[in-house]
């Protein structure tokens, strides 16, 4: 068994278990994401999962801006040079790789990573995923 590698940090998502999201082979480089929910405090929070630089990153789906859900579609959070995740619905612009805000109304606030690695050929983050609904 691989022991996979990290990637990530957001420490009050984080609970020390690894959860599956999806095969390795579900994100193509640059590609569309994948959604999943991370159970939070009773409830849940969105996220998503991208494959940038040959590895995954997960973040929570929410504008620093307003907590807004980033895609344009399902899946569909960046733009057409696949560098640059954009906010849907106020312009925010974030660096895929670590999510940093580089324009827009974010003002200097980053996405809220999801630790996240692949082991033995799936995607895991390291947060209890919520039911599905």
């Amino acid at each position: 068994m691989s022991a996979g590698r990290d990637v990530g940090g957001a420490d009050d998502v984080a609970a020390g278990v690894w959860s599956r999201v999806c095969p390795s082979d579900a994100l193509a480089e640059r590609g569309d994401g994948v959604r999943f929910e991370v159970a939070h405090r009773g409830g849940s929070l969105p996220a998503f999962v991208l494959r940038i630089e040959d590895r995954p990153v997960a973040y929570l789906n929410q504008c620093a801006h307003v907590p807004v859900e980033l895609d344009w579609n399902p899946g569909r959070f960046l733009d057409d040079t696949g560098t640059v995740i954009v906010c849907a619905t106020h312009g925010a612009v974030y660096d895929a790789a670590d999510g940093a805000c580089v324009g827009g109304p974010c003002h200097g606030r980053g996405l809220q990573q999801v630790p996240c690695r692949e082991a033995d050929g799936w995607v895991e983050v390291r947060a209890p995923l919520a039911p599905p609904r």
